[in-house]
Order: C-alpha cells, then structure tokens, then sequence
C-alpha cells in the first residue's frame, strides 16, 4: 500500500494505493481515513466515512481481482470518496438473499448512508464514488 497526503484548493486530499488482493489494507486505508478526519469533521459523519470506505475498497478487491485506488477528498463542507479499480464491470446494488451471510449488501448500505453516490467509467475500470455533505468541524 502506497501512502500520499496532499492539499487541493479548499480542502485536503489522502490517495491510498492498495494491492491485488490485500484485504489487510482495508484497516490501513481506515486509519489513514480517521486520520484525515480527526478534529476536521464530527464524529458521526467521520463513523460513517471510514465504514462505506471499507465497503468500497472491500468489494473493488474482493470482486475485481484487481488492486484499487482510494482517494478521500475533504473540502470545506464535504467529504467526497472515490475508489478506482481496473475492471470496466459496473456494480449492480442488490438485495441479498436472507442466508446469504455477510454478503451482498455493501452498495446498499452506501445507497443509503451517503448523500450522494454513482459509478463512472474511467480508463480501462471504474471509478465507484459516495459523497458526505454538510461535514462539519467538531463542537
């Protein structure tokens, strides 16, 4: 996993590169996250970051086959995610089927806890988004 922090006009910006396959780097992905986040934003929205982040880079690796790019982009009222992999397959949110464990519902959770989310195509993958508006200081 290759680290980066830089600043982009108005806000502050991580780029984690995680490798084929590193289910590992999902923590380090989060804890570069909450870094990020610390005394920036609240806690519940930096809660709610740092889980739909995990989604993200957890299905990018696990349904690609592939390695990923997170890139985490902190403005002055939002919070925006991006998680690029390399395989052009567009995600299909689902309902999983009652016994089907833990699986399945990672895009329905980011449907409904982000206030903005989409799939654009990007080079040769894809590039799967959420948005947290309003993000705010802590009191």
């Amino acid at each position: 996993m290759v680290d980066g922090r830089d600043r982009v006009p108005g806000g502050t910006q991580l780029r984690r590169h995680v490798g084929v396959g590193d289910l590992t780097a999902v923590a380090g992905v989060r804890r570069g996250l909450r870094e990020l986040l610390r005394h920036r934003i609240a806690p519940e929205p930096a809660h709610t970051a740092e889980l739909l982040t995990s989604e993200l880079v957890t299905n990018a690796l696990i349904h690609t086959g592939q390695g990923a790019v997170v890139t985490a982009t902190l403005g002055r009222t939002a919070l925006r995610v991006e998680v690029r992999d390399f395989v052009p397959d567009l995600p299909d949110p689902y309902v999983p089927a009652s016994d089907d464990g833990t699986h399945g519902r990672g895009l329905l959770m980011v449907q409904a806890l982000a206030d903005a989310w989409g799939v654009r195509a990007q080079g040769v993958g894809k590039v799967v988004w959420f948005e947290l508006t309003d993000v705010k200081p802590p009191a």
